[in-house]
């Protein structure tokens, strides 16, 4: 019986030493997603078009049409996002209208090409927001233009390679409309 575990013994012991003389592989060195700045303006703005197309479809009822905005964004964005459409679903308030970006530039880029700024303009005049009464619940004074600066970051969750992460008011002076 001791023969026979010999060979077995053997072997496992064979193996052991192998791999113990094995290098590991090293770790792999990260790429930047992008090439250069023109490829990570043209993500972030097929990224931003996307997420405004998204938000164009949104069905207020139909929860299930909130999930393409979610997908384009992430962080604090994210969370808002998810906060108000839900709330606006369960108050039964109603969008109509399309907003329709007019201006998008490049605005700023980290040095790693892994966040990007737009400067957009977006006419929104033709959207308006009812409550559950039909009544308007859009501010009389609204400009028909947002003038924002819109902030998106490195993602593997989306197929451009970026999320939008934030969108702010632009207090610069240029005007939109």
């Amino acid at each position: 019986m001791v023969s026979r575990m010999l060979p077995l013994v053997a072997l496992i012991a064979v193996g052991a030493a192998l791999s113990a003389c094995t290098a590991t592989a090293p770790e792999p060195t990260e790429t930047a997603l992008f090439s250069d700045e023109d490829e990570a303006f043209a993500a972030a703005e097929a990224t931003y078009r996307a997420y405004v197309d998204a938000l164009n479809a949104v069905d207020l009822s139909d929860p299930d049409t909130f999930e393409d905005v979610y997908a384009w964004t992430t962080g604090d964005l994210n969370a808002s996002d998810r906060k108000g459409l839900s709330a606006y679903h369960a108050d039964g308030v109603v969008v109509a209208g399309d907003s329709v970006i007019t201006i998008l530039e490049p605005f700023d880029i980290s040095d790693s090409l892994d966040a990007v700024q737009l400067a957009a303009c977006v006419d929104i005049s033709d959207v308006n927001v009812f409550d559950s009464e039909g009544d308007s619940l859009v501010d009389a004074d609204r400009p028909d233009f947002q003038q924002t600066t819109v902030t998106l970051e490195e993602s593997t969750n989306s197929e451009t390679g970026l999320l939008v992460a934030s969108i702010s008011p632009r207090t610069d002076g240029t005007k939109c409309g």
